[in-house]
């Protein structure tokens, strides 16, 4: 899958700028001008581009459920009929937004429930259908291991994975990130094969 690699839209600045802000300090210990002064303009200039903080935590929570739906689906379309490759397809994916995306990890955790009610059902909704892209691909590897366990073990994965925001962060960039992609796709895959054992 190709990944975009031209220069991020201002709304995509102020949303990256902001993303770090509230996962370092809460939502509610972030002010507008702190996260206009990131990204070089002043808090009332965001108001061009997002009505208030509500809406730029909105559009950070869905925004990345459906990133992270619309990828799986894709990645399904690229490699269903081979349910291995599949699979280690979905978990490669789900690591890069693991390691590139830890405030979002953070911000599901402690701000979902801010969120309006439309807005945080949207966000349900869009995660349980891309657990289901992970136990389809489950059952189809490991045929005989029942629908709920096969869920319990995705979720037991994701878990795994999103715990990236409490891994340490060391100073050897590539080096450190290519040892954590590859331990996370290790535990990953374990996790999934033992299923095949029991």
């Amino acid at each position: 899958m190709s990944t975009r690699t031209d220069a991020p839209t201002r709304r995509e600045q102020i949303l990256k700028a902001a993303a770090q802000l509230f996962a370092e300090r809460g939502f509610h210990g972030v002010g507008v001008d702190e996260i206009g002064a990131a990204v070089g303009i002043s808090g009332p200039g965001l108001y061009r581009h997002f009505p208030g903080k509500d809406a730029m935590l909105a559009e950070l929570l869905v925004g990345i459920s459906e990133r992270l739906l619309s990828g799986g689906r894709l990645r399904v379309e690229e490699s269903a009929a081979d349910p291995a490759r599949l699979l280690s397809s979905l978990i490669d994916g789900h690591i890069d937004f693991a390691l590139d995306d830890r405030p979002l990890i953070t911000l599901h955790d402690r701000e979902l429930d801010r969120l309006r009610d439309s807005d945080r059902k949207l966000v349900r909704q869009l995660q349980r259908q891309y657990a289901e892209l992970w136990v389809t691909a489950v059952r189809a590897l490991h045929p005989g291991v029942p629908e709920a366990e096969a869920r319990a073990a995705v979720h037991a994965v994701f878990g795994l994975l999103n715990s990236t925001p409490h891994l340490a962060t060391g100073e050897d960039g590539e080096c450190a990130r290519a040892a954590t992609e590859a331990l996370l796709r290790r535990l990953a895959n374990g996790a999934f094969a033992a299923l095949g054992d029991a």
